[in-house]
């Protein structure tokens, strides 16, 4: 394994388990203790990880996501769950804005079997999936395309989104707490997301609770600008008592 691919299989090993010692390291990637520090020191110096006693953890300070593909195998169980409980949110002759991501991703398997709807969506992946889907009526913003997360971004992406009216928008997010609201480490993505929560009735976020506490450099909203959260059980119960004081619908999915 080439030291970028190590550096990889640790930063992916990290968004499953957060932290991770260095023996176990050494042991998983079956290489000398040195050459995980060096490793480590690397990914410190890119801003993802921070070095705790014994090992390493993720830097709540999200500096870039993983791509699309290794992010679905991530808490699938949990965006499973959450995409069906979503999906369970939406009435029949709506118009559904599905955000590019995985979780989303796990709602439009759901209204695959629907009718009536239309899915308005920047993901290919979500697009691919319906797209044999006579029932359905598609549509996708286009716009720049960010190949890691296999979606369209940017302004054009955002225009696009200005034009229509969506009922119901399920936002993803790499990175939301109390402090920052929903926040994402790729400036490209912000448009998109101020679009759709200027056109969107009502407006969704949906994710795992390994989001939760993470921060990107580019504010999208506070919390308070949503109609509800859709996440699972074991997001700490602090934090739940604390969404329940604002004026939106927190829906706890168990796991």
């Amino acid at each position: 394994m080439s030291p970028p691919e190590r550096r990889d299989f640790i930063y992916r090993h990290l968004h499953e388990h957060r932290t991770v010692s260095i023996s176990a390291l050494v042991e998983l990637l079956n290489v000398s203790h040195m050459t995980v520090r060096r490793d480590i020191r690397t990914l410190e110096e890119e801003g993802k990880v921070i070095s705790i006693t014994g090992g390493i953890q993720l830097n709540d300070a999200l500096r870039q996501e993983l791509p699309w593909n290794e992010k679905a195998f991530l808490h699938h169980r949990h965006k499973r769950a959450i995409g069906k409980y979503a999906a369970s949110l939406v009435e029949d002759g709506q118009v559904v804005y599905l955000d590019a991501g995985t979780t989303t991703f796990e709602v439009a398997k759901v209204l695959a079997e629907r009718f009536n709807l239309t899915i308005v969506t920047n993901d290919f992946s979500i697009i691919q999936y319906l797209m044999n889907k006579p029932q359905l009526n598609l549509f996708h913003t286009g716009g720049q395309v960010d190949k890691r997360n296999y979606s369209c971004v940017g302004n054009s992406a955002a225009m696009v989104l200005r034009a229509l009216n969506v009922d119901i928008a399920f936002i993803s997010t790499s990175s939301w707490d109390f402090e920052h609201g929903i926040s994402t480490p790729h400036e490209e993505k912000v448009l998109v997301k101020q679009a759709l929560l200027e056109i969107s009735r009502k407006k969704i976020l949906i994710s795992d609770s390994s989001k939760y506490g993470k921060y990107g450099m580019f504010h999208i909203c506070p919390l308070s600008n949503l109609n509800g959260i859709v996440c699972d059980s074991q997001l700490p119960i602090s934090v739940q008592q604390q969404l329940q004081e604002l004026s939106l619908k927190l829906h706890i999915v168990n796991i």
